[in-house]
Protein backbone atom coordinates (compact mmCIF):
# COMPACT_ATOMS: atom_id res chain seq x y z
CA UNK A 1 0.00 0.00 0.00
CA UNK A 2 3.20 2.65 0.90
CA UNK A 3 4.88 1.61 -2.48
CA UNK A 4 1.59 2.18 -4.13
CA UNK A 5 1.51 5.64 -2.38
CA UNK A 6 4.78 6.66 -3.26
CA UNK A 7 4.51 5.44 -7.16
CA UNK A 8 1.32 7.82 -7.20
CA UNK A 9 2.96 10.42 -5.70
CA UNK A 10 6.04 9.84 -8.08
CA UNK A 11 3.93 9.74 -10.60
CA UNK A 12 2.15 13.20 -9.80
CA UNK A 13 5.24 14.98 -9.53
CA UNK A 14 6.35 14.28 -12.88
CA UNK A 15 3.54 15.17 -14.11
CA UNK A 16 3.76 18.16 -12.87
CA UNK A 17 7.11 18.85 -13.88
CA UNK A 18 5.96 17.91 -17.39
CA UNK A 19 2.99 20.31 -17.04
CA UNK A 20 5.17 23.04 -15.68
CA UNK A 21 8.11 22.61 -18.80
CA UNK A 22 5.52 22.64 -21.03
CA UNK A 23 4.11 26.13 -19.64
CA UNK A 24 7.36 27.58 -19.45
CA UNK A 25 7.98 26.57 -23.70
CA UNK A 26 4.46 28.00 -23.96
CA UNK A 27 5.36 31.13 -22.48
CA UNK A 28 7.96 31.60 -24.47
CA UNK A 29 6.66 30.90 -27.46
CA UNK A 30 3.95 33.76 -26.47
CA UNK A 31 6.74 35.77 -25.68
CA UNK A 32 8.72 35.29 -28.72
CA UNK A 33 5.72 35.90 -31.11
CA UNK A 34 4.30 39.20 -28.98
CA UNK A 35 7.78 40.77 -29.34
CA UNK A 36 7.63 40.00 -33.08
CA UNK A 37 4.22 41.71 -32.91
CA UNK A 38 5.38 44.99 -30.62
CA UNK A 39 7.87 45.49 -33.57
CA UNK A 40 5.51 45.17 -36.33
CA UNK A 41 2.93 47.71 -35.28
CA UNK A 42 5.59 50.51 -35.25
CA UNK A 43 4.62 52.29 -38.33
CA UNK A 44 8.13 52.78 -40.07
CA UNK A 45 6.29 53.57 -43.24
CA UNK A 46 7.72 55.91 -45.56
CA UNK A 47 7.28 59.28 -46.26
CA UNK A 48 7.42 59.90 -42.33
CA UNK A 49 8.95 56.39 -40.97
CA UNK A 50 9.21 56.20 -36.95
CA UNK A 51 12.15 55.68 -36.89
CA UNK A 52 12.46 57.00 -32.80
CA UNK A 53 10.37 54.41 -31.63
CA UNK A 54 12.06 51.48 -33.68
CA UNK A 55 15.17 52.66 -32.61
CA UNK A 56 13.65 52.64 -28.68
CA UNK A 57 12.60 48.92 -28.99
CA UNK A 58 15.64 48.10 -30.65
CA UNK A 59 17.68 49.41 -28.01
CA UNK A 60 15.58 47.48 -25.29
CA UNK A 61 15.88 44.26 -27.09
CA UNK A 62 19.64 44.22 -27.41
CA UNK A 63 20.00 45.38 -23.50
CA UNK A 64 17.66 42.64 -22.52
CA UNK A 65 19.60 40.24 -24.27
CA UNK A 66 23.17 41.76 -22.97
CA UNK A 67 24.04 43.13 -26.60
CA UNK A 68 26.64 45.60 -27.28
CA UNK A 69 25.01 48.77 -28.66
CA UNK A 70 25.22 52.02 -30.27
CA UNK A 71 23.65 54.24 -32.68
CA UNK A 72 24.92 55.86 -35.79
CA UNK A 73 23.26 58.57 -37.98
CA UNK A 74 25.12 59.85 -40.89
CA UNK A 75 22.30 61.42 -41.94
CA UNK A 76 20.12 63.60 -39.36
CA UNK A 77 17.26 61.17 -38.22
CA UNK A 78 17.78 58.62 -40.29
CA UNK A 79 19.32 56.27 -37.57
CA UNK A 80 21.33 52.49 -37.61
CA UNK A 81 21.02 50.95 -34.61
CA UNK A 82 24.42 48.76 -34.02
CA UNK A 83 24.31 45.87 -32.45
CA UNK A 84 27.44 43.55 -31.46
CA UNK A 85 28.13 40.66 -29.22
CA UNK A 86 31.75 39.64 -29.41
CA UNK A 87 33.54 36.60 -30.47
CA UNK A 88 36.49 34.78 -28.68
CA UNK A 89 38.91 35.15 -31.26
CA UNK A 90 38.07 39.18 -32.34
CA UNK A 91 41.25 38.73 -35.04
CA UNK A 92 38.92 36.41 -37.42
CA UNK A 93 36.73 38.22 -40.09
CA UNK A 94 33.68 39.12 -38.33
CA UNK A 95 29.70 38.25 -39.58
CA UNK A 96 27.53 40.87 -40.18
CA UNK A 97 23.31 40.14 -39.81
CA UNK A 98 22.01 43.18 -41.65
CA UNK A 99 18.28 44.32 -41.73
CA UNK A 100 16.35 47.29 -42.96
CA UNK A 101 13.77 49.11 -40.30
CA UNK A 102 11.96 50.71 -42.84
CA UNK A 103 8.60 49.56 -44.79
CA UNK A 104 6.63 50.85 -47.95
CA UNK A 105 3.57 52.44 -47.39
CA UNK A 106 -0.01 50.35 -46.87
CA UNK A 107 -3.46 50.92 -48.24
CA UNK A 108 -5.35 50.46 -44.82
CA UNK A 109 -9.06 49.96 -46.55
CA UNK A 110 -7.53 47.43 -48.82
CA UNK A 111 -5.98 45.01 -45.61
CA UNK A 112 -8.30 42.58 -43.84
CA UNK A 113 -6.81 43.65 -41.09
CA UNK A 114 -5.24 47.41 -40.13
CA UNK A 115 -1.01 46.91 -41.27
CA UNK A 116 0.28 47.42 -38.35
CA UNK A 117 -2.22 45.68 -35.99
CA UNK A 118 -0.08 42.76 -36.42
CA UNK A 119 -2.96 40.91 -35.57
CA UNK A 120 -3.43 37.02 -35.48
CA UNK A 121 -5.94 35.06 -37.27
CA UNK A 122 -7.04 31.39 -36.20
CA UNK A 123 -4.86 30.18 -38.63
CA UNK A 124 -2.02 31.55 -36.99
CA UNK A 125 -0.91 34.29 -39.58
CA UNK A 126 0.32 37.40 -38.49
CA UNK A 127 -0.81 40.08 -40.91
CA UNK A 128 1.59 43.26 -40.93
CA UNK A 129 3.65 45.51 -43.09
CA UNK A 130 7.29 44.26 -42.69
CA UNK A 131 6.10 40.62 -41.47
CA UNK A 132 7.93 39.52 -44.56
CA UNK A 133 9.88 42.35 -45.85
CA UNK A 134 11.93 42.48 -43.34
CA UNK A 135 11.18 42.61 -39.84
CA UNK A 136 10.90 39.23 -39.79
CA UNK A 137 14.37 38.28 -40.40
CA UNK A 138 16.01 41.06 -38.07
CA UNK A 139 13.39 39.97 -35.23
CA UNK A 140 15.00 36.48 -36.06
CA UNK A 141 18.02 37.61 -35.76
CA UNK A 142 17.55 39.06 -31.90
CA UNK A 143 15.70 35.78 -31.34
CA UNK A 144 18.44 33.46 -32.50
CA UNK A 145 21.07 34.99 -30.09
CA UNK A 146 18.60 35.13 -27.46
CA UNK A 147 18.59 31.97 -27.31
CA UNK A 148 22.31 31.03 -28.47
CA UNK A 149 23.25 33.01 -25.75
CA UNK A 150 20.52 31.26 -23.22
CA UNK A 151 22.28 27.83 -23.79
CA UNK A 152 26.08 29.20 -23.22
CA UNK A 153 26.88 29.69 -26.32
CA UNK A 154 29.96 32.23 -26.78
CA UNK A 155 31.34 32.54 -30.70
CA UNK A 156 34.77 32.57 -31.72
CA UNK A 157 34.04 35.04 -34.26
CA UNK A 158 32.10 38.50 -33.27
CA UNK A 159 28.96 38.99 -34.50
CA UNK A 160 27.51 42.42 -35.87
CA UNK A 161 23.72 43.13 -36.19
CA UNK A 162 22.71 46.36 -38.06
CA UNK A 163 19.32 47.76 -38.36
CA UNK A 164 19.32 50.38 -41.38
CA UNK A 165 16.87 52.91 -42.65
CA UNK A 166 15.80 53.61 -45.93
CA UNK A 167 16.32 50.66 -47.48
CA UNK A 168 12.85 50.82 -49.16
CA UNK A 169 14.28 54.05 -51.01
CA UNK A 170 17.59 53.08 -52.43
CA UNK A 171 19.44 53.11 -49.10
CA UNK A 172 21.46 56.24 -49.77
CA UNK A 173 21.09 57.37 -45.84
CA UNK A 174 21.83 53.70 -44.22
CA UNK A 175 23.47 51.04 -46.11
CA UNK A 176 25.32 53.35 -48.83
CA UNK A 177 26.85 55.45 -46.36
CA UNK A 178 27.79 52.99 -43.79
CA UNK A 179 29.39 50.65 -46.45
CA UNK A 180 31.43 53.93 -47.46
CA UNK A 181 32.02 54.13 -43.60
CA UNK A 182 35.31 54.17 -41.75
CA UNK A 183 33.34 52.39 -39.10
CA UNK A 184 32.62 49.77 -41.14
CA UNK A 185 35.90 49.38 -42.48
CA UNK A 186 36.97 48.79 -38.75
CA UNK A 187 34.54 45.73 -38.81
CA UNK A 188 36.53 43.57 -40.60
CA UNK A 189 32.93 41.87 -42.36
CA UNK A 190 33.86 38.32 -43.36
CA UNK A 191 30.41 37.65 -44.57
CA UNK A 192 26.64 39.45 -44.51
CA UNK A 193 23.60 38.17 -44.05
CA UNK A 194 20.31 40.06 -45.84
CA UNK A 195 17.06 39.47 -46.87
CA UNK A 196 15.69 37.26 -49.58
CA UNK A 197 11.91 36.01 -50.24
CA UNK A 198 9.52 33.78 -49.19
CA UNK A 199 8.78 29.98 -50.68
CA UNK A 200 6.05 28.43 -51.67
CA UNK A 201 6.90 25.37 -51.45
CA UNK A 202 9.19 23.01 -48.25
CA UNK A 203 12.46 24.60 -50.43
CA UNK A 204 14.15 27.99 -48.92
CA UNK A 205 15.14 30.06 -51.20
CA UNK A 206 18.68 32.14 -51.11
CA UNK A 207 20.17 34.90 -53.44
CA UNK A 208 24.14 35.08 -53.89
CA UNK A 209 23.28 38.13 -56.51
CA UNK A 210 20.80 40.55 -57.76
CA UNK A 211 20.03 43.45 -60.54
CA UNK A 212 21.00 46.24 -60.93
CA UNK A 213 18.34 49.09 -60.88
CA UNK A 214 18.83 51.36 -63.63
CA UNK A 215 16.41 54.59 -63.30
CA UNK A 216 15.72 56.47 -66.24
CA UNK A 217 13.59 58.94 -68.14
CA UNK A 218 13.29 59.41 -71.76
CA UNK A 219 12.17 62.18 -73.44
CA UNK A 220 10.73 63.02 -76.55
CA UNK A 221 10.20 66.50 -77.94
CA UNK A 222 8.05 67.78 -81.45
CA UNK A 223 6.57 70.82 -82.86
CA UNK A 224 3.15 71.78 -80.81
CA UNK A 225 0.24 72.38 -82.69
CA UNK A 226 -3.70 72.41 -82.41
CA UNK A 227 -5.28 69.57 -80.99
CA UNK A 228 -7.17 68.91 -84.13
CA UNK A 229 -4.35 68.62 -86.82
CA UNK A 230 -2.70 65.32 -87.84
CA UNK A 231 1.44 66.18 -88.80
CA UNK A 232 4.33 63.91 -88.14
CA UNK A 233 6.98 64.31 -85.82
CA UNK A 234 4.78 65.03 -82.66
CA UNK A 235 6.03 64.50 -79.05
CA UNK A 236 3.36 62.02 -78.23
CA UNK A 237 3.77 59.94 -81.22
CA UNK A 238 7.95 60.03 -81.15
CA UNK A 239 7.11 59.08 -77.23
CA UNK A 240 4.85 56.01 -78.17
CA UNK A 241 7.01 54.59 -80.90
CA UNK A 242 9.72 54.36 -77.87
CA UNK A 243 6.97 52.14 -75.86
CA UNK A 244 6.00 50.35 -78.42
CA UNK A 245 10.12 49.21 -79.21
CA UNK A 246 10.52 49.02 -75.53
CA UNK A 247 6.70 47.03 -75.08
CA UNK A 248 8.61 44.56 -77.74
CA UNK A 249 11.84 43.89 -75.93
CA UNK A 250 9.91 43.50 -72.56
CA UNK A 251 7.76 40.58 -73.91
CA UNK A 252 10.37 38.89 -75.33
CA UNK A 253 12.11 38.66 -72.19
CA UNK A 254 8.91 38.16 -69.96
CA UNK A 255 8.40 34.79 -72.57
CA UNK A 256 11.83 33.53 -71.03
CA UNK A 257 10.57 33.39 -67.96
CA UNK A 258 7.06 32.52 -68.82
CA UNK A 259 8.42 29.38 -70.56
CA UNK A 260 10.82 28.66 -67.71
CA UNK A 261 13.94 28.78 -70.01
CA UNK A 262 14.98 31.27 -67.32
CA UNK A 263 14.05 32.48 -63.81
CA UNK A 264 13.28 36.26 -63.28
CA UNK A 265 16.45 37.64 -61.94
CA UNK A 266 18.06 36.33 -64.95
CA UNK A 267 16.75 38.79 -67.72
CA UNK A 268 16.48 42.51 -67.96
CA UNK A 269 12.88 43.70 -66.83
CA UNK A 270 11.77 47.04 -68.25
CA UNK A 271 8.30 48.63 -66.47
CA UNK A 272 6.95 52.15 -67.66
CA UNK A 273 6.04 53.81 -64.51
CA UNK A 274 5.26 57.04 -65.38
CA UNK A 275 4.06 59.19 -68.53
CA UNK A 276 3.97 62.91 -67.86
CA UNK A 277 3.06 65.23 -70.99
CA UNK A 278 -0.18 67.88 -71.75
CA UNK A 279 -0.25 71.63 -71.21
CA UNK A 280 -1.03 72.25 -67.83
CA UNK A 281 -4.89 73.92 -66.83
CA UNK A 282 -6.40 75.34 -64.03
CA UNK A 283 -9.92 75.21 -65.67
CA UNK A 284 -10.26 72.49 -67.75
CA UNK A 285 -12.01 69.34 -66.04
CA UNK A 286 -9.23 67.39 -66.74
CA UNK A 287 -6.60 69.61 -65.11
CA UNK A 288 -5.06 69.69 -68.98
CA UNK A 289 -5.55 72.40 -72.29
CA UNK A 290 -7.87 69.44 -74.29
CA UNK A 291 -6.74 71.45 -77.87
CA UNK A 292 -3.09 71.71 -77.82
CA UNK A 293 -0.82 68.87 -78.55
CA UNK A 294 2.55 69.35 -76.12
CA UNK A 295 5.74 69.98 -77.34
CA UNK A 296 7.16 67.80 -74.91
CA UNK A 297 6.32 63.70 -73.36
CA UNK A 298 8.45 61.70 -70.74
CA UNK A 299 8.28 58.60 -69.51
CA UNK A 300 10.23 56.90 -66.86
CA UNK A 301 11.18 53.51 -66.67
CA UNK A 302 12.06 50.84 -64.07
CA UNK A 303 14.99 48.77 -65.84
CA UNK A 304 16.67 45.73 -63.63
CA UNK A 305 19.90 44.01 -64.75
CA UNK A 306 21.34 41.23 -64.51
CA UNK A 307 25.16 40.82 -63.18
CA UNK A 308 25.94 39.01 -65.80
CA UNK A 309 23.76 41.05 -69.01
CA UNK A 310 25.71 42.49 -71.60
CA UNK A 311 25.14 46.02 -70.22
CA UNK A 312 27.34 47.78 -73.60
CA UNK A 313 24.97 46.00 -75.63
CA UNK A 314 21.97 47.08 -73.56
CA UNK A 315 22.95 51.15 -73.28
CA UNK A 316 23.52 51.18 -77.06
CA UNK A 317 19.96 49.70 -77.39
CA UNK A 318 18.76 52.50 -75.42
CA UNK A 319 20.74 54.99 -77.05
CA UNK A 320 19.86 53.95 -80.57
CA UNK A 321 16.33 52.17 -80.38
CA UNK A 322 14.67 53.37 -77.07
CA UNK A 323 15.96 56.87 -77.36
CA UNK A 324 17.33 57.89 -80.83
CA UNK A 325 18.14 61.55 -80.90
CA UNK A 326 16.93 61.28 -84.57
CA UNK A 327 13.72 61.01 -83.78
CA UNK A 328 14.41 63.91 -81.26
CA UNK A 329 14.41 61.75 -78.37
CA UNK A 330 16.70 61.92 -75.31
CA UNK A 331 17.09 59.81 -72.30
CA UNK A 332 18.49 60.81 -68.80
CA UNK A 333 19.70 58.09 -65.63
CA UNK A 334 18.58 58.88 -62.33
CA UNK A 335 20.24 55.94 -61.10
CA UNK A 336 22.47 53.52 -62.35
CA UNK A 337 24.09 50.71 -59.92
CA UNK A 338 26.78 49.39 -61.72
CA UNK A 339 26.60 45.13 -62.18
CA UNK A 340 30.68 44.69 -61.19
CA UNK A 341 32.19 45.15 -57.98
CA UNK A 342 35.13 47.34 -56.78
CA UNK A 343 37.33 45.09 -58.10
CA UNK A 344 35.71 44.65 -61.39
CA UNK A 345 34.11 41.52 -60.87
CA UNK A 346 30.71 40.73 -61.38
CA UNK A 347 28.82 41.62 -58.32
CA UNK A 348 28.07 38.06 -57.35
CA UNK A 349 28.73 35.44 -54.67
CA UNK A 350 30.15 32.24 -55.14
CA UNK A 351 28.04 29.66 -54.21
CA UNK A 352 29.98 26.61 -54.49
CA UNK A 353 32.30 24.48 -52.50
CA UNK A 354 35.38 26.84 -53.39
CA UNK A 355 33.47 29.30 -51.09
CA UNK A 356 33.69 28.17 -47.00
CA UNK A 357 30.60 30.69 -46.28
CA UNK A 358 28.77 28.85 -48.61
CA UNK A 359 29.49 25.49 -47.11
CA UNK A 360 29.12 26.79 -43.90
CA UNK A 361 25.64 28.32 -44.65
CA UNK A 362 23.81 24.85 -46.86
CA UNK A 363 25.21 23.11 -43.37
CA UNK A 364 23.24 25.67 -40.86
CA UNK A 365 20.55 25.03 -42.81
CA UNK A 366 20.56 21.40 -43.38
CA UNK A 367 21.66 20.97 -39.29
CA UNK A 368 18.53 23.15 -38.49
CA UNK A 369 16.00 20.22 -40.55
CA UNK A 370 15.59 22.96 -43.72
CA UNK A 371 15.95 22.42 -47.26
CA UNK A 372 17.72 25.25 -49.51
CA UNK A 373 16.74 25.60 -53.45
CA UNK A 374 19.65 26.42 -55.76
CA UNK A 375 20.86 30.09 -55.43
CA UNK A 376 19.12 32.31 -57.19
CA UNK A 377 19.55 36.34 -58.55
CA UNK A 378 17.13 38.29 -56.61
CA UNK A 379 15.00 39.80 -59.02
CA UNK A 380 14.92 43.40 -57.45
CA UNK A 381 17.46 45.83 -55.25
CA UNK A 382 18.62 44.67 -51.48
CA UNK A 383 21.07 46.52 -49.71
CA UNK A 384 23.70 43.50 -50.00
CA UNK A 385 24.32 45.28 -53.21
CA UNK A 386 26.28 47.99 -51.06
CA UNK A 387 28.52 45.13 -49.47
CA UNK A 388 28.81 42.59 -52.79
CA UNK A 389 30.48 46.54 -54.31
CA UNK A 390 33.16 45.93 -51.60
CA UNK A 391 33.92 42.14 -52.39
CA UNK A 392 32.14 40.81 -49.42
CA UNK A 393 30.08 37.32 -49.69
CA UNK A 394 26.24 38.53 -48.98
CA UNK A 395 23.77 36.07 -49.06
CA UNK A 396 19.65 37.19 -49.37
CA UNK A 397 17.90 34.99 -46.83
CA UNK A 398 14.34 35.05 -45.62
CA UNK A 399 13.27 31.63 -43.74
CA UNK A 400 9.97 31.82 -45.23
CA UNK A 401 8.95 28.29 -46.39
CA UNK A 402 5.19 27.42 -47.36
CA UNK A 403 3.92 31.03 -47.75
CA UNK A 404 3.01 33.17 -50.78
CA UNK A 405 5.67 36.14 -51.41
CA UNK A 406 3.81 38.99 -50.58
CA UNK A 407 6.38 41.90 -50.20
CA UNK A 408 4.42 45.54 -50.96
CA UNK A 409 1.53 43.92 -51.77
CA UNK A 410 -1.93 43.99 -49.79
CA UNK A 411 -2.47 41.64 -46.65
CA UNK A 412 1.21 40.91 -46.10
CA UNK A 413 1.39 37.62 -43.41
CA UNK A 414 3.57 35.73 -41.95
CA UNK A 415 2.21 32.30 -40.20
CA UNK A 416 3.73 31.87 -36.53
CA UNK A 417 5.05 28.53 -36.88
CA UNK A 418 7.15 29.68 -40.04
CA UNK A 419 8.65 32.54 -38.18
CA UNK A 420 9.20 30.32 -35.11
CA UNK A 421 11.11 27.94 -37.74
CA UNK A 422 13.33 30.72 -38.57
CA UNK A 423 14.79 31.56 -35.78
CA UNK A 424 15.75 27.79 -35.87
CA UNK A 425 17.17 28.28 -39.05
CA UNK A 426 19.07 31.29 -38.11
CA UNK A 427 20.30 29.88 -34.51
CA UNK A 428 21.30 27.20 -36.71
CA UNK A 429 23.69 29.18 -39.74
CA UNK A 430 24.95 31.49 -36.71
CA UNK A 431 26.31 28.69 -34.73
CA UNK A 432 28.34 27.72 -38.19
CA UNK A 433 29.47 30.85 -38.94
CA UNK A 434 30.90 31.88 -35.52
CA UNK A 435 33.10 28.82 -34.90
CA UNK A 436 34.46 28.62 -37.95
CA UNK A 437 38.04 28.91 -37.58
CA UNK A 438 39.05 29.75 -40.85
CA UNK A 439 42.03 32.15 -41.10
CA UNK A 440 42.12 35.49 -40.43
CA UNK A 441 41.27 38.87 -43.13
CA UNK A 442 44.44 39.40 -44.74
CA UNK A 443 43.00 41.75 -47.29
CA UNK A 444 42.19 41.16 -50.51
CA UNK A 445 41.51 37.27 -49.30
CA UNK A 446 38.18 38.79 -47.96
CA UNK A 447 36.26 38.08 -50.13
CA UNK A 448 37.00 34.37 -49.96
CA UNK A 449 36.94 34.17 -45.79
Amino acid sequence: MVRNLIDILFLLSLLTAIATSASLIDDDVYATIARFQEYLRINTSHPLPDYATSTRFLLAQAASIGLHAETLEFVAGKPIVFLSWAGLRPFLPSILLNSHTDVVPAEPHKWHHPPFSASTDAAGKIFARGSQDMKCVGAQYLEAIRLLKAKGFTPDRTIHLSFLPDEEIGGHAGAELFAKSSKFQELNVGVVLDEGLASTGQDYRVFNAERSPWWMVIKARGAPGHGARMYDGTAMENLFKSLEVIRRFRTSQFDLVKSGRKAEGEVVSVNTVFLRAGSPSSTSQTGFVMNVQPSEAEAGLDIRVPSNADTRALERRIAEEWAPSSRNMSFEFHSKVPVHDMYGKLAITTADSSNPWWTLFKEGVKKANGRLGKPEVFPASTDARYFRFLGIPAFGFSPMANTPVLLHDHNEFLNKDEYLKGIAIYESIIREFATYGGPANDGESSAEL
